[in-house]
């Protein structure tokens, strides 16, 4: 007994309208993540001036960290190398002007405490019976505002790195400005996820504003914003180096300082990746069983 066979080989037309209806499916998908982020990028382009007001401001607190490690190294004999832990007056400098970029790219003011508000106050509902997902809203939401961020702030920064350009040791190479790149928009994802995770422990704790204190306090000194992280002693440095919170900051500032070499580069680029995925599965979970444990009321 033979199968029924066609007489041109043609698609069957079950399978035509399934693949129709798939990319009609994706098409539409992809319109309300576009739309999201327009509507994002115009709400953030009513406050460009404050952008890029607010962005040279926070250039200011780098003249007392210039100031203070000149006085620093000032402090030295004259027998000394002019050098604290490998690193020299100038990369000190250079860290923390790169260190302050890394941040930007990072930092997320106002996700945690606003998913926090939402799920007290009950907003949080409308992801919950439409058909938008919370985490890919806020994800292109943020992504929006770092776009109209840099677009505003790349004046400012391309006006001090240019008025600090001394302090740095050279053009590095295609490598390095690769993983630069790399290591930018993981910051950017891990900032995110991160910030997000501890947002959504609000379907757990009525309050998290303490929570958020302890992040921000671990955050400011494992991120390698307060001191290079290679400064850090003995085994508490060694399990601070596996921590996702030095790709935050520490590591671009590094790669862009030139201290990793190509191999010690694509390493940190897969352990980054790695925490990518690891957070982002935290996150899926927690807004899963968050949302299932969820009741709002009211209109």
């Amino acid at each position: 007994m033979s199968l029924p066979t066609t007489n041109s080989g043609a698609i069957p037309a079950s399978v035509q309208a399934h693949e129709r209806s798939w990319s009609a499916e994706w098409l539409a998908q992809w319109r309300l993540r576009w739309f999201i982020l327009r509507t994002s990028i115009e709400e953030r382009l009513a406050y460009r001036g404050d952008f890029a007001f607010a962005t040279l401001i926070r250039f200011l607190p780098i003249i007392t960290q210039i100031f203070l490690w000149s006085a620093i190294f000032d402090a030295q004999s004259a027998n000394d190398s002019r050098k604290i832990n490998t690193y020299t007056y100038a990369d000190m400098v250079a860290y923390f002007l790169l260190v302050m970029l890394g941040r930007a790219f990072s930092s997320m003011p106002g996700l945690t405490t606003g998913i926090a508000r939402d799920v007290r106050d009950g907003t949080i509902k409308k992801f919950l019976t439409q058909p938008v997902d919370l985490v890919e809203f806020l994800f292109w939401h943020r992504a929006a505002h770092k776009l109209v961020y840099y677009a505003v702030a790349a004046g400012p920064f391309a006006l001090v790195f240019w008025l600090c350009r001394a302090y740095f040791p050279g053009w590095p190479d295609a490598a390095t400005w690769a993983t630069l790149v790399a290591s930018l928009v993981l910051a950017f994802l891990l900032g995110f996820l991160m910030e997000t995770l501890l947002g959504l422990c609000s379907f757990w704790f009525l309050e998290v504003s303490s929570l958020v204190f302890v992040y921000m306090l671990l955050n400011y000194i494992l991120s390698g914003h307060m001191i290079p992280l290679d400064w850090l002693p003995g085994t508490f440095g060694q399990i601070v180096q596996w921590l996702p919170f030095k790709y935050l900051a520490y590591f671009p500032a590094a790669v862009a300082l030139q201290r990793y070499s190509h191999e010690e580069m694509a390493l940190e680029l897969l352990a980054a990746c790695g925490w990518c995925l690891f957070l982002w599965a935290l996150v899926r979970l927690a807004f899963y069983f968050g949302a299932r444990r969820y009741s709002a009321y009211g209109a």
